[in-house]
C-alpha cells in the first residue's frame, strides 16, 4: 500500500496505523481475503503498541470463515447502538445538527482534493481513518482528535463486549492526542447515556473503503 510521503516518521507511522485500522474495520466484502493480506504486510512496517494490538486483531480476524467475520461484524456494528462507527451519531441527534455535523467532513475532504464519499457517511470512522492515511494526514488527525471522545467511547464498548474490534480502535487512540480531563468526563457521560436514540436518514456517502452491504442488517447512517 503506497502512502504520500507527508511528514515525519511519526506522521508516516499513524499514517500506517490509521491505513491497517481502516482495512481491519471495513465489512468483510468479497475482497476480505486480499484485504488481510495487505495489512499483513503494513504490520511489517509497524512496531510497539499499536502493532501488538492491531496484529492481535489481524491474528483473530484471520481465523474466521468469511461468513463468519461478515455476521460477527454486523452483530457488532449493526445490531448494537453502542457500537456504531458513525462518529457524529454519538453527539448529534436530529438531521439538521447531524448535517451540520457531517458538513465539516466533507469540506475536509474537498479542501484536501478528494471527492466527496457517495456510498458511505463521511464521518464512518473507516473513511475518516482511510482519508488520514492516504489524502491528508494533518487534516485527518484533525478530524479524529476533534471527535476523540466519541472514538474513546467506542472502545470502550466494543472492550465491553469482548469484541476483536476493540484491539482496531484501541491502536487508533495510540495515535490521538491524550485526551483532557474535560473530555474524560465528556466521555463518561456519553458512555451512560449512549448515542443519541434517533437515527437520521441522510444520504451515505464512501471514499475506497468498501461499503457495507446494502441487503442485509440495519445501519445507523
Amino acid at each position: 500500500m503506497k502512502l504520500l510521503n507527508r511528514g515525519g516518521d511519526t506522521t508516516r507511522r499513524d499514517r500506517v496505523v490509521w491505513q491497517t485500522a481502516s482495512l481491519l474495520l471495513a465489512y468483510p466484502d468479497e475482497d476480505w481475503a486480499r484485504q488481510l493480506d495487505t495489512v499483513a504486510d503494513l504490520l511489517t512496517h509497524l512496531h510497539g503498541p499499536a502493532r501488538e494490538l492491531l496484529a492481535l486483531a489481524h491474528t483473530e480476524l484471520s481465523a474466521l470463515a468469511p461468513r463468519q467475520a461478515a455476521e460477527e461484524y454486523v452483530a457488532t456494528f449493526d445490531l448494537r447502538r453502542r457500537s456504531t462507527m458513525y462518529l457524529t451519531y454519538w453527539t448529534a441527534g436530529d438531521t439538521r445538527n447531524r448535517g451540520v455535523a457531517m458538513l465539516a467532513f466533507v469540506t475536509a475532504y474537498r479542501n484536501s482534493g478528494a471527492q466527496a464519499p457517495k456510498s458511505e457517511a463521511p464521518d464512518h470512522l473507516p473513511v475518516v481513518l482511510e482519508f488520514a492515511a492516504r489524502v491528508d494526514p494533518v487534516a485527518g488527525r484533525r478530524l479524529l482528535a476533534e471527535h476523540r471522545v466519541p472514538i474513546e467511547v467506542l472502545q470502550e464498548s466494543l472492550a465491553e463486549s469482548g469484541s476483536v474490534y476493540a484491539h482496531v480502535v484501541a491502536a487508533v487512540c495510540t495515535t490521538l492526542p491524550r485526551a483532557t480531563d474535560q473530555e474524560v468526563q465528556r466521555a463518561q457521560r456519553l458512555a451512560q447515556a449512549g448515542p443519541p436514540a434517533e437515527a437520521v436518514g441522510l444520504q451515505p456517502f464512501t471514499l475506497t473503503v468498501p461499503p457495507r452491504r446494502t441487503t442485509e442488517g440495519a445501519g445507523h447512517g
